[in-house]
């Protein structure tokens, strides 16, 4: 079983120091992460928690998930391995250059 958690439906308020002082009753936490918008620096409702140890992560879940924290129900599970499929490949190209309409200019 993996030691990092994802934790989903968090209040906009939530910070990194809130997700740790939460989770670190069930074990030593390793690293606690809000995700924030990239552009507004706001939160996206979405956190990762890495435990020290499996049996720290399973407590976790089974005391936090579907408990309300900051006026909402958070989710809690084991956080999914991130293939590079998943993630999608930012180089796709761009736009192809579709018909080019000859000139006569262009005959020579």
């Amino acid at each position: 079983m993996s030691n990092k958690l994802f934790v989903g439906s968090l209040s906009f308020g939530m910070t990194d120091f809130d997700l740790e002082d939460l989770f670190k009753q069930y074990g030593e936490v390793v690293s606690a992460r809000v995700i924030v918008d990239k552009y507004t620096d706001r939160s996206r409702g979405f956190g990762f928690v890495e435990m020290s140890s499996s049996e720290a992560a399973q407590a976790a879940i089974e005391a936090l998930n579907g408990t309300e924290v900051k006026g909402r129900t958070i989710n809690v599970s084991i956080a999914k391995e991130r293939s590079n499929d998943d993630r999608g490949s930012r180089n796709s190209g761009g736009g192809g250059g579709g018909f080019k309409k000859k000139r006569s200019y262009d005959r020579y």
